[in-house]
């Protein structure tokens, strides 16, 4: 009953700090202060031109304005002439009267921010007064384990997606590519032509075809109507790291050990560009349609946005201080994210600027996922599984994959993962030569796990 009671009192007490926290560190509001802080807002916003003169529209429509609120109009009758000369000269003085109550209203205030000697009160501290906010994260459900699935002999190392999500393609150490049923997770195909272990694996979502790449610096192009490879991109010399296709166009990209990324022609496989400026392995590789049309992120510490018309890299963010081995785009906004051992940042395209960072690993992050619904996932060396909030960087759930009954407890490591085309499901490939599907948990509430969130003001950091 007393755990109960206690519970109870906690939940109001968080209920109530999510309340009033907006309200808790303003000031009362007052008339002086505000007048002041409009009048120094119009002086340095402005004050380059208000001593010129106002355009003759305005000037007349401010007459009129000030013709109206000396009084209602009179009737209209016939007057004399001199009856509207005393009426003109009246008005002209009520008019001069008001200019000089304006005129000392002004020196008023200007000697009231200039009192004392002082400092005159800038922008930047009339608006010291307003207390930063940082937005609230919004609450999504707890993922669960829904299936695992044996099938490799060895680490399963990179996954896709087939585009009308029926099917999932998987590759691994053990130089096979499984095709399986996405419903039912039963195997439909194996493809074997690598002799060594697969790195990449893209399906095209124009073409019947499968790309994949390994670490015996092949890049091959399987036709799925004959279930047979049907040209190959050689060029590469050493091991292909990573593999993306590019949205719209019939190009390929790949990177590898030789720090190189290349550009291919899918339908001649000849090479396009050899884009060269990595010190070290290029570990990860994300395409977009338009400019930076491809990214590279290295084990020298630096992202590339590479421009393919010129073949030179736009912009090189060096933000990191480890190898950067994992990149992912947002489905539907114009950022992207990039994992390291020291944090995950988030990053605004086109021109790379710096976001916000993500702490919660302690090991070296080999891949991302990013859904619409606002959900990133993070998977690392260690087994860990972090789910985030990904428009304020919260992390709200923390998960520990499980190795499968036979395997070393060492054997934890995630190395891919992707979510389906209804991101309704999360594929990760494993260490111990299981692939996982995980899936949202429908009886988790905002009463049960609520949103712990605790607002920090300098949580983003320049870096």
């Amino acid at each position: 009953m007393t755990s109960d009671i206690e519970k109870a009192t906690f939940r109001s007490l968080i209920r109530s700090k999510a309340m009033f926290l907006s309200e808790s560190a303003k000031r009362p509001s007052d008339d002086i202060t505000e007048s002041v802080k409009k009048s120094v807002k119009k002086q340095s916003e402005y004050g380059s031109v208000l001593h010129m003169e106002a355009p003759k529209t305005l000037q007349r429509k401010k007459k009129k304005k000030d013709m109206k609120d000396i009084g209602p109009k009179p009737a209209a009758k016939t007057t004399s002439k001199k009856d509207t000369d005393a009426g003109d000269k009246s008005l002209a003085l009520v008019l001069q009267n008001t200019a000089s109550n304006s005129s000392k209203t002004t020196t008023s205030t200007a000697l009231a921010i200039n009192s004392n000697g002082k400092k005159p009160m800038t922008k930047e501290l009339a608006m010291a007064s307003k207390a930063p906010t940082m937005p609230k994260p919004q609450w999504h459900p707890q993922w669960k384990l829904f299936r695992s699935i044996s099938g490799h002999t060895g680490w399963v190392r990179c996954l896709a997606v087939e585009p009308k999500n029926q099917w999932f393609v998987s590759g691994s150490a053990d130089r096979t590519i499984k095709i399986w049923d996405l419903a039912t997770c039963t195997l439909k195909l194996t493809l074997t032509g690598h002799i060594s272990a697969l790195r990449g694996l893209e399906v095209s979502p124009r073409h019947p075809y499968l790309f994949s790449a390994g670490e015996d610096k092949m890049v091959c192009c399987w036709d799925l109507e004959q279930n047979k490879i049907i040209r190959k991109y050689h060029g590469h010399l050493s091991a292909v790291y990573a593999l993306k296709l590019h949205p719209t166009l019939d190009i390929v990209f790949t990177g590898g050990r030789d720090g190189t990324v290349r550009v291919w022609d899918m339908r001649t496989a000849k090479q396009v560009h050899c884009l060269s400026g990595h010190t070290s392995t290029v570990a990860s590789l994300e395409s977009f349609e338009v400019d930076p049309q491809v990214i590279s992120g290295s084990h020298d510490s630096t992202i590339r946005l590479w421009d393919i018309r010129k073949a030179k890299a736009m912009s090189i963010l060096t933000n990191h201080k480890k190898s950067v081995r994992a990149l992912c785009k947002h489905p539907q906004e114009s950022t992207f994210v990039s994992g390291a051992a020291d944090n995950i940042k988030q990053w605004y395209l086109p021109h790379g600027k710096f976001i916000q960072n993500l702490s919660g690993h302690n090991a070296i992050i080999n891949s991302l996922a990013v859904s619409p619904s606002g959900v990133m996932a993070s998977g690392s060396d260690n087994g860990v599984i972090n789910f985030w909030d990904y428009r304020t960087g919260y992390r709200f759930q923390h998960l520990d994959a499980i190795a499968q009954p036979g395997s070393l407890d060492c054997e934890s490591g995630v190395y891919d993962m992707v979510f389906d085309k209804s991101y309704s499901r999360l594929l990760t490939a494993e260490a111990d030569k299981t692939i996982k599907i995980y899936k949202e948990d429908n009886d988790t509430t905002e009463e049960t796990h609520p949103v712990v969130w605790k607002p920090n003001v300098v949580r983003r950091s320049r870096f």
